[in-house]
């Protein structure tokens, strides 16, 4: 259901329905754009994604450890404010850059199946018209270009499918 306040609008879900879930019991349980001088104050907010695109297809990676395709992004390091975490993560994890400032696309709040905790990530967006050299590193071995619709070799996390699909 969408509800619309003021420039803000927010997706959220009934109880016992989140936006997205994964195999591993985590859940996306809402998304809110707009807003990011104000992020939200309830949970912590570790994280930033980048839906990077290009040619109608999103960039994602494949992480080593969870064996999935996924969103760029990470950890926000101390100091750091979450576009500058999401340009870092970007670039670290792909070598891909986007042709102009990432934009800002909303908060998105989880509960994680460990301690059944809430948290938000920031979502970025933006576009690259040239791809860059990629490099597989330590966490990340391989990168696609991915229209949301074709069947990846492997795991695609379903949470990060539902929020590049929020950023077309």
């Amino acid at each position: 259901m969408w509800s619309h306040t003021g420039k803000h609008s927010t997706v959220a879900y009934r109880a016992d329905e989140p936006l997205a879930a994964d195999g591993c019991g985590n859940s996306l349980i809402s998304f809110e754009r707009g807003g990011e001088a104000t992020p939200p104050q309830d949970a912590p907010l570790p994280a930033a994604l980048v839906a990077l695109w290009r040619a109608g297809r999103v960039l994602m990676v494949f992480d080593r450890y969870r064996q999935s395709w996924e969103l760029p992004g990470g950890s926000i390091e101390e100091g750091e404010s979450p576009r500058q975490a999401a340009a870092r993560e970007l670039l670290e994890e792909s070598g891909q850059q986007p042709d102009e400032r990432l934009q800002f696309v909303g908060y998105a709040r989880f509960v994680l199946a460990s301690d059944r905790r809430a948290e938000y990530l920031a979502l970025y967006a933006g576009s690259c018209a040239k791809t860059r050299a990629f490099e597989p590193t330590e966490e990340i071995s391989a990168i696609r270009w991915w229209d949301l619709l074709e069947r990846l070799p492997g795991n695609v996390q379903p949470l990060d499918a539902y929020l590049a699909a929020l950023t077309r």
